[in-house]
């Protein structure tokens, strides 16, 4: 990592943990697993804290629901030790898309690429 991004890293909060966070998972952290996108999951020896470091972006959602569940104690076991079984049908775990140019946008929408015509409804015009 280079001086410039160490420097970036200490001084915001919004780029990555900050010093402070990781001085404290460095005394107190147990690293319990990571998830498919890399994010780290920590606990402390008593398990009275429970957290993650992201790997890129700090965004909720992207935590897979199995850590999610962990991190906020509906679960005691981290998926790390006994993954959860997944039904045929559910699709793999996606972060909300909100404001990216891949967010669902739909058919009448003039933020998608090919709009449909739409003949539900004639627009008011003044006579």
């Amino acid at each position: 990592m280079s001086f410039k991004n160490k420097l970036v890293q200490a001084l915001t909060w919004w780029n990555g943990q900050t010093v402070g966070t990781q001085i404290w998972t460095a005394r107190h952290g147990q690293k319990v697993g990571e998830d498919g996108q890399g994010n780290v999951f920590y606990k402390t020896a008593n398990d009275a804290k429970r957290w993650v470091i992201f790997n890129g972006d700090i965004e909720a959602t992207r935590i897979d629901p199995e850590w999610h569940s962990w991190l906020h104690r509906t679960s005691d076991v981290p998926p790390s030790e006994q993954p959860l079984a997944h039904k045929p049908w559910e699709k793999p775990h996606q972060e909300n898309l909100t404001g990216t140019a891949l967010a669902y946008a739909p058919a009448g929408s003039i933020r998608r690429v090919d709009p449909v015509e739409r003949s539900d409804y004639e627009a008011w015009s003044p006579e």
